[in-house]
């Protein structure tokens, strides 16, 4: 009898400790299920935070593309611009050179011709140096006041020399002499005279410096 009741007993224990497992293995499962489903919604927040990235990161990167395709248009719009206004300089250079090429051609196209003709003028005026004492005299001066007449409508001008200062750009000093007449550095005397066509130097003056 005794027997039987401790075997009871230790069956009450032993049931009561089973029990006991299964109720802490419940709280064990229900811990871990709970930890599972924590890690299940960090894992989805992660992914969601990854996606929100990912998404803004795309957004961030068209926007810059389509500010470099911008910035690209308008570097090409001052690029087409810079190059109109280059050609348009370089088409008004070119005209103003054209033009100025042609004013010389139409100023100085009889300067071969003039220049050959002072030497009759040259000759005209040493024959009116000769005083022979007739008409003839008159003649050529009214012949040599008509041609230089005719040269000078061309735009052929003398230089003026005596008594002038010397000036190296269009006189051509000969020889210097001590004279009272006239200060240091002035033209004292004309050997020949020079000429200008239209404002250029055809012959510069010969001429004699005083000391």
């Amino acid at each position: 009898m005794t027997d039987s009741t401790e075997n009871r007993e230790e069956i009450l224990e032993e049931s009561e400790e089973a029990k006991a497992a299964e109720a802490k293995a419940a709280e064990t499962a229900e811990a871990a299920d709970e930890e599972a489903k924590q890690e299940e919604g960090a894992t989805s927040e992660a992914e969601g935070a990854e996606g929100e990235a990912a998404d803004s990161g795309k957004e961030s990167g068209e926007e810059k593309e389509e500010e470099v395709n911008e910035e690209g248009k308008e570097a090409g719009q001052d690029d087409s611009e810079l190059r109109y206004l280059r050609l348009m300089a370089d088409f008004q250079n070119y005209k103003k050179r054209v033009e100025k090429e042609k004013k010389d051609l139409y100023s100085y196209a009889n300067e071969k011709i003039m220049t050959e003709l002072l030497a009759v003028l040259d000759n005209f005026e040493r024959a009116l140096d000769h005083d022979t004492g007739d008409g003839f005299r008159e003649g050529i001066e009214m012949i040599f006041k008509q041609l230089t007449d005719v040269l000078e409508k061309s735009g052929l001008a003398e230089i003026p020399a005596l008594g002038e200062e010397f000036d190296p750009n269009v006189h051509s000093a000969v020889m210097t002499e001590e004279t009272e007449d006239y200060e240091s550095g002035k033209v004292s005397g004309v050997m020949q005279k020079g000429y200008t066509l239209n404002g250029k130097v055809i012959r510069p003056t010969m001429v004699k410096v005083a000391n």
